[in-house]
């Protein structure tokens, strides 16, 4: 399928599952979110209901900056996928923490319980506790991917093949069979594998190795940036990636009151958490050769959503919000990643009152080629 072809798919819709302690802002604001399973069930299938397609579930095993409580991610997808009948789990990973092998074989059984609807997102890890505090080796920053890009190639290889033979620098295998194999869904040939990040060996892995490449929060400049390069490594390894957006929404009756609700917000960030976060992460970007990484240039008010959300302006009426979806999607989004300040309420809103509104500008948009351009 041609990179061109892709943007008349509808565009898909997930939300981050919240199974973290203290919601997806780093704020004292109230946050009517719960990280708990039976919460999280409720979420999953008001999401599901509603026109959601996949969920995140995010993953930290370190009790740290706002997180104090989590859940284990890919435990939490299985049970959201078992609580549910259409909705796509993707379960965040740390190469490192996990041996390919026995993940993949973990992704199988879930992939057959839910009858393929699991997907993970590979990510190259950016908290140095987590593994030093462990006695886990810690990677400088390239070589982080390049073990991503190896463990990628290991769940494919292992999804897709029998006997499987594989010889890198972090992995070999030697004449593997995993069996069962995937669910067989058509047009599917495992389950999906998303991998996110700034960085030029962030994006190389994304256009070289992954299925779906997760853009961090962007304004137009930046997504369309990102997308060119990860699409021009795409076509030089003779393949196609669907592109994702992460995004925090605010959707009010009135612009004015989405925008006093993030006020609000920024206005109660916890400074110690905000701070710690940044200490945690500074090295990401700056430990790049061209400072291209994740957080490199990101503000205190950006990681007061710690994915940069609060970039994409999803902040208005739902009518303004569905218009600047669909000019990312005219951008080459495919995928809408959202965070929500009150789950529950906040994802069936968008879901009756957004959503069907993108719907109609998709319709529009195949029809005539255009829709009324968006406030930037």
């Amino acid at each position: 399928m041609s990179q061109n072809s892709l943007i008349h798919e509808p565009l898909k819709f997930a939300y981050w599952v919240p199974n973290v302690s203290g919601g997806l802002v780093v704020s004292n604001i109230e946050q009517r979110t719960d990280w708990s399973y039976d919460y999280n069930v409720r979420l999953a299938q008001t999401a599901e209901r509603v026109g959601f397609e996949y969920a995140l579930s995010q993953v930290r095993y370190l009790s740290s900056y706002g997180a104090a409580q989590q859940h284990e991610s890919t435990s939490i997808s299985l049970a959201l996928l078992l609580a549910t009948e259409k909705l796509k789990v993707i379960a965040a990973v740390h190469p490192g923490l996990w041996e390919p092998a026995v993940l993949a074989k973990f992704i199988l059984t879930a992939d057959q319980f839910s009858k393929g609807r699991a997907a993970v997102n590979v990510v190259s890890g950016w908290f140095k506790d987590e593994y030093t505090k462990l006695a886990l080796p810690w990677l400088e920053h390239d070589e982080r991917y390049r073990r991503s890009a190896e463990f990628i190639e290991v769940l494919r290889g292992l999804w897709t093949q029998e006997n499987f033979e594989f010889a890198g620098d972090f992995y070999r295998v030697n004449d593997f069979t995993l069996r069962p194999g995937p669910y067989p869904v058509e047009g599917r040939p495992h389950p999906e594998i998303f991998q996110g990040g700034n960085s030029t060996a962030a994006r190389f892995n994304g256009g070289a190795h992954a299925d779906w490449y997760f853009s961090n929060g962007k304004d137009f400049d930046g997504f369309t940036e990102q997308y060119d390069d990860v699409t021009r490594i795409a076509a030089e390894h003779g393949r196609t990636v669907r592109f994702g957006l992460n995004g925090f929404a605010i959707v009010r009756d009135t612009e004015a009151e989405a925008r006093e609700q993030l006020r609000e917000i920024i206005a109660q960030a916890d400074e110690a958490s905000v701070e710690g976060f940044r200490r945690s992460v500074q090295q990401a970007g700056p430990s790049t050769h061209d400072k291209k990484g994740m957080w490199a240039d990101s503000t205190f008010e950006d990681l007061v959503q710690y994915n940069d959300g609060f970039r994409t302006q999803l902040i208005g009426e739902p009518e303004q919000v569905a218009r600047r979806i669909i000019a990312y999607k005219q951008r080459g989004v495919n995928l809408v990643l959202l965070g929500f300040l009150h789950f529950i309420e906040e994802v069936e809103r968008f879901g009756t009152e957004v959503i069907p509104i993108v719907r109609e500008l998709e319709a529009e948009l195949d029809r005539t080629g255009a829709v009324d351009p968006v406030a930037v």
